[in-house]
């Protein structure tokens, strides 16, 4: 019974995206955000309750992509869609109206689409991921849930430390669709990123992680979710900082 307890956790993270890829579908996200932000917690312990039951399983990690694929894939993929919605259109697509009454009746409406180039190429990066023995020790390409955090934060920027001049950045159709580029070249670009998982506590071999740690706890402390994307770019900053090597060969 123990076993499958990483397996049950995996499970959640599920269901978690699944929940939020509704709540992104009707236009709430916000709590399309905070479900799936529920998922990438899940998703960081099931591998860690693995480990410590020594349950480690084949049938778990492919659960654990597919998972992945919900919450890092899918779910960015529509919060994105819709965010390019409201900034092209002044409001979210709710999907049972975007067929109902003809919305998108014209070429430019169909730019929010761009969106799924995330979903696209997040299915991608999970794929090379499953199959690419260099990456045990860190990772080639951005993970995808620093990804789907990226993408989290827009919406909760807006609703929890709204500014005009934040509204007038974030809701900028063309800022949106090149982040939605760039964002899926960085998710598979050949760029060596450290990892997160700690083998031991000692703080020589550890100490990247523990810098960067303080530096995001700090940021999120004082930003709050405008701290998200600063996190991110220091953490590919620092990547680059640090060149010992990462994975393994």
């Amino acid at each position: 019974m123990l076993k499958q307890i990483p397996n049950v956790i995996t499970s959640l993270n599920l269901l978690s995206g699944s929940v939020a890829v509704m709540f992104a579908l009707s236009g709430d996200l916000v709590s399309a955000a905070f479900f799936a932000f529920a998922g990438i917690f899940f998703d960081f312990f099931d591998g860690l309750a693995a480990r410590l039951l020594k349950a480690e399983s084949a049938v778990g990690l492919e659960l654990d992509s597919l998972a992945d694929m919900v919450t890092s894939g899918l779910v960015p993929g529509v919060i994105m869609v819709q965010m390019i919605s409201k900034a092209v259109s002044g409001d979210y697509f709710v999907i049972t109206e975007i067929f109902a009454d003809n919305a998108w009746n014209n070429a430019g409406s169909y730019i929010p689409l761009v969106g799924l180039l995330i979903t696209v190429a997040s299915a991608y990066r999970l794929a090379k991921f499953n199959v690419d023995t260099r990456q045990t020790l860190g990772f080639i390409g951005l993970p995808t849930p620093a990804n789907t955090l990226l993408i989290l934060s827009l919406p909760l920027i807006l609703h929890f430390q709204y500014s005009d001049a934040l509204k007038d950045l974030i809701l900028n159709k063309w800022v949106l669709v090149g982040l939605t580029v760039l964002s899926s070249i960085l998710l598979n670009a050949e760029i060596r990123l450290f990892g997160l998982k700690f083998k031991n506590w000692d703080f020589k071999s550890n100490a990247k992680r523990y810098i960067f740690l303080l530096i995001s706890l700090i940021l999120l402390i004082v930003f709050q979710f405008l701290a998200i994307p600063m996190v991110i770019l220091i953490y590919i900053v620092m990547s680059f900082l640090w060149k010992e090597n990462l994975v393994t060969q």
